[in-house]
């Protein structure tokens, strides 16, 4: 019986038709090879995308596939679907709560994925099983989010417990109690400012970041209008102590809600499948739930990226989806200016979720970035 593969890598360089990787004969065939995207970098080089479709028979994995060195681009990153690749959840105590996290690959540079908002470590399910062939890979559901514990903020402060820099914390004691080395953060929308603040509280953990459509954070304080501000504060104290924020939640976390959202934030509405709407939603329904969403959506203070990533030590790659319609490219291209930015890449035609709706563009990314900075940061 015989299945289908692939292998993605993306190269600065165009390879000729000769230049090509192939596939040994031996027991499988190449189908095709596809340039799909041209992404393009904040120094206007172009990365150009390839996919290398093959067969293979029942008893082999991609893991046997050989790629012919002399013809492989020296500036290629490649990376591939590993279907033999095992993918563990498990528990951790964090303080006096239970954390769940992903893990996978055995050998590598350690990564950790840091989730967005409302999100949780299965939204990186089509990146994990494939950087482990080369990475040790965790990702992990942020204290609130996910099948983590989501204790109660009513008898607190206002994002006091559900704060970014709670979430630092959490991610901190997390690579030092099970990574237990330094380790790249891969981050999406607010898991960047999650990232961010744990890379300037232990500048020596963190051996480089990946910010992929991080949040700009529109709704602080800061950039409200200063008439404005005590209508939001009025409207979020409405929301977060009123039963009218718990009627809220309740119309949004329906299926059919979740996939609304979903497709404005996508911008291919194919990549919203029955099990991402899942994913995204069952957690949703755990109890306490409803209070970590209001307690969030109340979080107008806190970090800004701007005002954080002039004190980054590590290098920053910046990857931004050009339709996402929530951050919009045209105001996050003015953090790619920071010393600490390594690279600013533009996904076109791609939306807020890089990672999830186009993984064939982000994950040789990942390999790519990582590559370059594991020698000198360790």
């Amino acid at each position: 019986m015989a299945h289908l593969n692939y292998i993605d890598y993306v190269v600065q360089s165009t390879p000729s038709a000769t230049g090509l990787p192939f596939l040994s004969t031996q027991g499988h065939h190449l189908i095709s090879v596809k340039s799909s995207r041209i992404l393009k970098n904040h120094k206007h080089r172009k990365l150009h995308f390839f996919r290398v479709v093959c067969q293979f028979t029942e008893h082999e994995t991609v893991a046997n596939t050989k790629l012919s060195s002399s013809s492989l681009p020296s500036d290629a990153c490649v990376t591939s679907s590993t279907p033999g690749i095992n993918v563990e959840t498990r528990f951790w105590k964090w303080q006096d709560y239970t954390v769940r996290y992903q893990v996978a690959g055995e050998t590598g540079p350690a990564l950790i994925l840091i989730h967005g908002f409302g999100a949780n470590c299965d939204h990186w399910r089509k990146n994990i099983s494939v950087l482990a062939s080369q990475h040790r890979v965790y990702a992990i559901d942020l204290l609130g989010y996910g099948y983590s514990d989501k204790p109660s903020p009513r008898n607190a402060l206002p994002n006091s417990i559900y704060s970014f820099e709670n979430w630092a914390d959490q991610v901190l004691s997390f690579r030092s109690e099970i990574v237990k080395d330094k380790v790249f953060l891969i981050c999406n929308s607010v898991g960047g400012i999650v990232g961010l603040q744990a890379a300037l509280n232990d500048s020596n953990s963190v051996s480089g970041l990946m910010l992929w459509n991080i949040s700009l954070r529109m709704l602080h304080i800061k950039k409200q209008k200063l008439f404005a501000r005590p209508f939001v504060k009025a409207f979020q104290n409405l929301l977060r102590n009123t039963d009218l924020g718990r009627r809220f939640f309740k119309a949004v976390a329906t299926q059919e809600s979740v996939r609304r959202i979903l497709c404005e934030c996508y911008h291919d509405d194919r990549a919203v499948t029955d099990e991402l709407v899942e994913k995204i939603l069952l957690p949703g329904l755990e109890p306490g739930a409803v209070d970590v969403f209001l307690d969030f959506i109340c979080y107008s203070g806190g970090p800004l990226p701007e005002e954080m990533l002039p004190d980054i030590k590590c290098p920053v790659f910046i990857g931004w989806g050009e339709k996402d319609p929530w951050e919009p490219l045209e105001l996050g291209r003015a953090y790619g200016s920071y010393s600490c930015v390594d690279e600013f890449c533009v996904l076109p035609n791609v939306g807020h979720c890089p990672q999830d709706e186009a993984p064939e563009l982000v994950n040789p990314l990942i390999q790519q970035f990582v590559s370059k900075h594991a020698i000198s940061s360790a």
